[in-house]
């Protein structure tokens, strides 16, 4: 997997155009962008020849979705994590926030609570806004052992009869948490108690990090009478965002058919001939590559950690590709960190307090780049500093 351009240099990708991080960190000039949540490394070959022969063939037009598309989907999740769908109903929707939103509207009326696990992806929260219910945190606690669910908190608001559903994500972008499945379990016993349906966006399912191995909610949650649903799908596992759908798994037949209904109705299916190509492919024949980039995010991780300037704390990764660090100890205000970020170490990052105010002091950083990105940003880091 060697590395591409310097991702600085495409202003095509996103979040990469001047305009952009001029108005997120106050300058645009010699920035690095890792602030996006997607690879910026060479993709597996087999899908840009696919999507080459594709666009060559010179036929744009609709195109029926196989079956094989889930099929693929369903053996990838067998062989590598031993979860089997033969009971369960699946079905394509364009993304992971059109999958919440729609659950949102379906499952919950207006004014209901939607509960989060701050620090945590930033949509989440705009989501549940949006349809005009009210997010309720039941924040991660962040201790001597890293992050972890505040159990007794989730209890609470879970007994709370206005509370309706737990959006939970596993694993968890930012803080790169793998839940266990004990975890997992003990989520779904405190929901089941309190008819409380748990939506898990576990898009990073692919991205874990030896010792720590995905759990699907769908088989921890065995034995608790609990209602779920899970996005899946491989725009992240393989920087295919721009191309291809997700997917909605879920045992609940009446909630299938609630989206099947919303889908119908606003053409939420439609398919995209390119994301038909790729999505097969990269579940078909991504394996090899993508045991290149884990490798590749665990050197990342291990340089990152080695060359972090001391009062720069990395928080353990367990899965994903984002690095949480620490910048408490500088000492700044929480709206200068980005700016600082920018100007003294020439670095777009996200912003902890962009995914809530329990994120504050901190920031997420992509480490699904190069090697040499990596090296970069941390001597970066270290003049910072060091000035």
């Amino acid at each position: 997997m060697p590395p591409e351009d310097n991702p600085a240099d495409s202003g095509r990708r996103q979040g990469t155009d001047s305009a952009t991080l001029e108005r997120h960190f106050g300058s645009a000039s010699g920035l690095l962008p890792l602030w996006i949540a997607e690879p910026s490394v060479e993709l597996a070959p087999e899908l840009v020849e696919v999507l080459s022969e594709r666009s060559a063939s010179g036929w744009y037009g609709y195109e029926t979705r196989p079956e094989s598309i889930i099929q693929a989907f369903w053996e990838w999740m067998l062989n590598r994590h031993g979860w089997d769908g033969s009971e369960l109903r699946t079905q394509v929707s364009p993304s992971v926030g059109t999958s919440i939103g729609v659950l949102i509207d379906e499952l919950t009326d207006p004014g209901d609570g939607v509960i989060i696990q701050p620090p945590v992806f930033t949509d989440f929260k705009t989501l549940i806004s949006s349809a005009g219910r009210t997010v309720v945190k039941s924040g991660l606690e962040n201790g001597d052992h890293g992050y972890q669910i505040d159990f007794e908190d989730l209890a609470i608001k879970a007994a709370d009869p206005k509370n309706r559903m737990l959006i939970l994500c596993s694993p968890h972008n930012p803080v790169g948490r793998v839940w266990t499945g004990q975890e997992l379990s003990r989520v779904a016993s405190i929901c089941a108690e309190h008819d409380v349906f748990v939506l898990a966006d576990e898009i990073h399912a692919d991205i874990t990090i030896a010792p720590s191995s995905f759990h699907p909610f769908a088989t921890a949650s065995a034995g608790h009478d609990v209602a779920w649903a899970a996005t899946h799908g491989p725009i992240k596992t393989f920087g295919l965002a721009g191309v291809c759908d997700t997917l909605l798994v879920t045992s609940r037949d009446d909630v299938a058919d609630r989206f099947d209904r919303r889908s119908s109705q606003l053409h939420l299916t439609r398919n995209n001939v390119f994301g038909l190509a790729a999505f097969e492919t990269a579940y078909r024949k991504g394996d090899a590559w993508l045991g290149d980039f884990l490798a590749l995010i665990e050197d990342n991780l291990s340089v990152l950690r080695d060359n972090l300037p001391k009062d720069i704390g990395l928080v353990p990764l367990e899965g994903t590709y984002l690095a949480w660090l620490d910048l408490r100890k500088l000492g700044l205000d929480v709206p200068e960190i980005p700016k600082w970020l920018a100007a003294e170490a020439g670095l777009a990052l996200s912003p902890g307090h962009w995914f809530g105010r329990e994120g504050a002091g901190y920031a997420r950083m992509t480490i699904a780049v190069p090697t040499d990105t990596v090296e970069r940003a941390a001597r970066s880091l270290q003049r910072a500093v060091n000035r």
